[in-house]
């Protein structure tokens, strides 16, 4: 049970970054749109990689608890020692890079930066 709440927990920051990220970007482009100003534009390839890193560690920690599930739910409950140290998991499939390289995290962004471009080509129209 205390593994799945750290799952969840690293699942809804992700979530949390996520609408931040739109949010943010969204500020952006409408004080751009305002002023027709590119310079607040700019400020999204700032943070769009920021939060980029920070959601891909999210993913990356997440990926760890759910291996260490898997390897508790096949213990039997008499050899479980309630450890929750998910470290030793950061190997592989569970690293931050992979996790910044995930493909939902690159649809995501890479989607956010595309619509960055769109907007500062607009706006210099």
């Amino acid at each position: 049970e205390f593994i799945q709440l750290a799952i969840t927990r690293m699942n809804v920051n992700s979530f949390l970054i996520k609408g931040w990220t739109i949010t943010l970007v969204s500020a952006l482009f409408a004080l751009a749109a305002k002023d027709a100003n590119v310079k607040y534009v700019m400020i999204s390839y700032i943070a769009i990689p920021a939060f980029w890193l920070l959601d891909g560690f999210y993913i990356a920690v997440e990926r760890q608890y759910r291996d260490l599930y898997k390897e508790v739910s096949a213990k039997n409950e008499n050899d479980i020692d309630f450890l929750m140290d998910a470290s030793k998991y950061s190997k592989g499939n569970n690293t931050w890079i992979s996790g910044f390289f995930s493909m939902t995290l690159i649809i995501f962004y890479g989607i956010c930066v595309f619509a960055t471009l769109l907007v500062m080509y607009f706006l210099k129209a």
